[in-house]
């Protein structure tokens, strides 16, 4: 097949088109979830906990305590929802020290984060099928473009000239790698995802579908004699660090003549905007629809609310906790581990409890 796209005004070809061979299974139709049965010894082994009760008992998969069958594994995080769990058609419970005593004839497993333990049996008992490795024949690869072993690309996927594929990375139906963009191993880029040129994604990196990283920063230079407003270079880099999640539709801008980077084990939420030049540290949380301007810096640990609006050349320290729609103005410095900030502009949760307070009594005298 041919793909023909414009440079310069002409229409040109991409000089090779890898083809699946004949039976290619199509990644698309490979990427699935398939459940298996693990004894609860194994289970505990594997996320810490201990075992009360038929350790050879198996299970095949989690499930929540009201829609649980009779093989899937339930947690609960604190005493009060304990008997509902046991009550369940649940096959076993994941559950806190405060449960190490109770008489119960389903199996327990003892933890001291249950959620954490929960989280990774889950991961254990369900596990993603990879892609079949090859290149569906609707996918267009250019010859200079460097594929590692067991690389998965989907129909209509587009990997330009020069860019770098690890080991065992799947590309989804529709996505566009660009020009000397560089993916790591064991990534999933899900379908209609576009990586600008020259953006660099680390290992086991997930990216979900119609996210678009490494597109030009919005930054422009009024000009007073025509009023008219001039683009400002946007020639820097996306680096995205090992681990990151991004969810779907979030963009995230390159650098406008540095670097834009995600830290590693960052879990990004959908929809969210990351403007240019900024640096945000390792494992960060950022919740859907929450937008970041240029230039802000956002230090580990940092855990902020959905719809958070940031200005430019802002600071959040690390740790620090932004609940949903606070606002932090440019050039604003937020520090302190563990701390709560709330509004806009954002404050302290007890000052802005506070203040709430103030304007309810003011209200009331009038």
């Amino acid at each position: 097949m041919e793909l023909a796209f414009a440079e310069t005004g002409q229409a040109s070809r991409l000089s090779h088109v890898f083809t699946a061979e004949p039976g290619f299974p199509f990644p698309s139709q490979t990427y699935k979830t398939s459940a298996m049965q693990r004894r609860l010894s194994e289970i505990a082994g594997v996320v810490g906990a201990r075992v009360i009760g038929d350790e050879r008992l198996e299970v095949a998969g989690v499930a929540s305590i009201a829609s649980a069958k009779g093989s899937d594994l339930v947690f609960v995080e604190d005493e009060k929802h304990l008997a509902s769990a046991l009550e369940s058609k649940a096959a076993a419970v994941v559950a806190g020290i405060f449960a190490e005593n109770v008489e119960s004839l389903k199996p327990l497993l003892i933890a001291a984060n249950p959620r954490l333990a929960f989280a990774r049996a889950a991961k254990l008992l369900h596990k993603h099928g990879r892609p079949a490795a090859g290149i569906h024949p609707a996918a267009v690869v250019h010859a200079s473009a460097d594929l590692g072993e067991g690389v998965a690309v989907d129909a209509r996927a587009i990997v330009h000239e020069d860019a770098v594929v690890g080991g065992r990375t799947w590309i989804g139906a529709g996505c566009v790698i660009g020009k000397a963009a560089t993916i790591g191993d064991d990534c999933a880029i899900h379908p209609n995802v576009t990586i600008y040129p020259g953006t660099r994604v680390g290992n086991r990196v997930i990216v979900h579908a119609g996210a678009v990283l490494g597109s030009d920063g919005f930054g422009y230079v009024r000009d007073p004699a025509t009023g008219r407003h001039k683009k400002f270079p946007q020639i820097g880099e996306l680096v995205i660090e090992d681990d990151v999640e991004i969810g779907a539709n979030t963009t995230i801008d390159r650098g406008a003549l540095e670097t834009t980077r995600i830290g590693r084990g960052t879990k990004i939420d959908n929809l969210v905007h990351i403007g240019h030049n900024c640096r945000i540290g390792e494992n960060v949380i950022i919740a859907a629809q929450a937008g970041f301007s240029g230039s802000i810096v956002i230090e580990n640990n940092v855990v902020i609310g959905g719809q958070v609006g940031m200005g430019e050349h802002a600071y959040i320290g690390e740790g620090v906790m932004l609940g949903g729609q606070a606002g932090v103005l440019p050039k604003k410095i937020l520090r302190g581990k563990g701390v709560a900030f709330w509004g806009t502009p954002a404050k302290p949760l007890r000052e802005y409890l506070k203040s709430l307070a103030a304007l309810a009594k003011l209200a009331r005298k009038d």
